[in-house]
């Protein structure tokens, strides 16, 4: 009998963006969105990209699109950089 090993990054991202910001996200959309005050960070695109995007009330402005690539952190790391830039 083979044994499957399924690997689900949305399981580790809330706790991955807890990791590398520092503090308790709002969940939002079943673990695959968070946020941070008013940024929300949103895994789309099957997992595969993290989108950086700062809420105004009800509107969503998109500032940056990360490629995420096995380890959820890396894009995560890429985000808190962008935003300690803006």
């Amino acid at each position: 009998m083979r044994t499957k090993t399924i690997v689900d990054r949305a399981a580790d991202f809330v706790l991955a963006v807890e990791r590398v910001f520092g503090e308790r996200p709002r969940v939002l959309d079943g673990s695959r969105a968070v946020q941070l005050g008013d940024v929300r960070l949103s895994l789309e695109a099957g997992e595969r990209e993290l989108c950086l995007i700062r809420m105004h009330g009800a509107l969503a402005e998109y500032l940056a699109v990360f490629e995420v690539r096995g380890d959820i952190e890396v894009p995560l790391l890429e985000a808190k950089e962008y935003l300690g830039r803006a």
